[in-house]
């Protein structure tokens, strides 16, 4: 038997949701079918269970990719104002946190429900658990749609949305099967990575910093060269295996393998004068100097690194301190590593922009959408993800609706 739609879309999560609830409400018949039985459980998680949905202040600045520019017009035409008018529709209560960070007040699945009544107000049909083995194009073997061969039988569509997301979390049920896809019409994908993760260290030469796990501290920390470099002021967390943290996170989807990152440990203040002035004035230890500057746990390793800075103020050379200033300021170190999938909060890379339409999200491949994190664009921490997903989702259902092809 063949079941028969307007369009399909793979992925019950942020983005696939979203596109199935508008497509649905513009008329289309749409099937969302999910290998998990669970929906948006990336939702779930997020934000320590409340969901940081959204950033008030998102711009296209805010992401990355092999062409930053790709994203800028979804974002323009579906805003965070757009979503959260949404959920004042829905009366979920909702705060902003900081920095623009948008979270419901009292669970992520405030937001899952939403998803899930938009869907149903647009009669979409869900098959979860379903798993797609293979997909013919149209004119294949004589067929004037696509045809999915799924645990439930053949499906028939006009158009496919794909919005699978990438290769993060795997625990939670990703795969690499937006990727097979677009490979499989002759679609370019942009190498995936973890991105969002924690940065890892040779364990020897990070052993004399292990001893700081669970330290955090607000730093200034930036990579790239002096003409492309990246900054961000955020905070760092001390790891038993490296550096995690807002700030860590955040550099990570910048950071290229075997190149260095450079942290200042004390923004906003001048080492070199404070240790110049106390040394005129004080017969404190460097360390205990230092702690009025940086939490003490971090005074007390950085100055066993010379011999010089283990004594009082008074009777350190100059050299000396400029020299632990500098260190302070510009702790420059290569990371041999990330935690890798299992710890990043997304995959950078994805299904090639210059494949896609940045206005409709259908590829070269006609009928053939890809949606949310899947795509080559990636957002920095703090909801920049969840409104791509929304965005990108909404430009699709529009294009769906309206039967707009490249």
């Amino acid at each position: 038997m063949t079941h028969s739609f307007d369009t399909v879309i793979i992925g019950a999560g942020a983005a696939g949701l979203f596109c199935a609830g508008v497509a649905g409400q513009l008329g289309l018949k749409v099937l969302l079918l999910d290998h998990s039985e669970k929906v948006a459980e990336k939702i779930r998680i997020s934000g320590g269970g409340r969901a940081n949905f959204t950033n008030r202040d998102v711009t296209p600045a805010n992401f990355s990719g092999e062409n930053p520019h790709f994203c800028r017009s979804a974002l323009a035409r579906y805003t965070p104002r757009d979503f959260t008018a949404l959920m004042e529709r829905y009366r979920i209560p909702f705060h902003e946190k900081h920095k623009g960070q948008l979270f419901c007040d009292h669970s992520a699945e405030d937001l899952i429900q939403m998803l899930l009544a938009e869907c149903a107000a647009g009669g979409v049909q869900r098959w979860q658990p379903c798993s797609i083995k293979s997909i013919r194009s149209p004119g294949a073997a004589g067929a004037s749609c696509y045809e999915l061969d799924s645990d439930r039988g053949i499906i028939a569509a006009r158009s496919i949305v794909v919005a699978t997301g990438g290769l993060s979390i795997p625990k939670i049920g990703a795969t690499d099967f937006a990727y097979r896809v677009a490979r499989q019409f002759g679609l370019r994908v942009v190498q995936p990575r973890p991105a969002l993760v924690p940065l890892t260290f040779d364990g020897a030469g990070w052993a004399p910093y292990a001893q700081l796990a669970g330290l955090s501290l607000p730093v200034q920390i930036s990579t790239g060269s002096k003409k492309a470099q990246t900054t961000f002021l955020e905070d760092l967390l001390f790891t038993h295996r490296g550096l995690s943290g807002p700030a860590v996170l955040q550099i990570s989807s910048y950071w290229a393998a075997g190149a260095p990152i450079r942290l200042n440990l004390a923004p906003g203040h001048d080492v070199a004068q404070a240790l110049t002035r106390a040394k005129t004035s004080s017969r404190k230890r460097i360390a205990n100097e230092l702690a009025a500057l940086v939490p003490s746990r971090l005074a007390e390793a950085w100055v066993q690194q010379d011999s010089r800075w283990q004594r009082p103020v008074s009777d350190a050379p100059d050299k000396a301190l400029m020299l632990l200033a500098e260190r302070l300021a510009r702790w420059e170190l290569t990371p041999t590593g990330t935690e890798g999938y299992k710890k990043a909060e997304v995959t950078a890379g994805g299904v090639d922009t210059r494949d896609l339409s940045s206005q409709t999200m259908e590829s070269k491949q006609p009928g053939l959408y890809f949606i949310g994190e899947a795509v080559d664009v990636t957002g920095w921490l703090g909801g920049y993800n969840f409104q791509w997903a929304w965005a990108s989702a909404f430009a699709c259902a529009q294009a769906l609706a309206n039967g707009k092809t490249l």
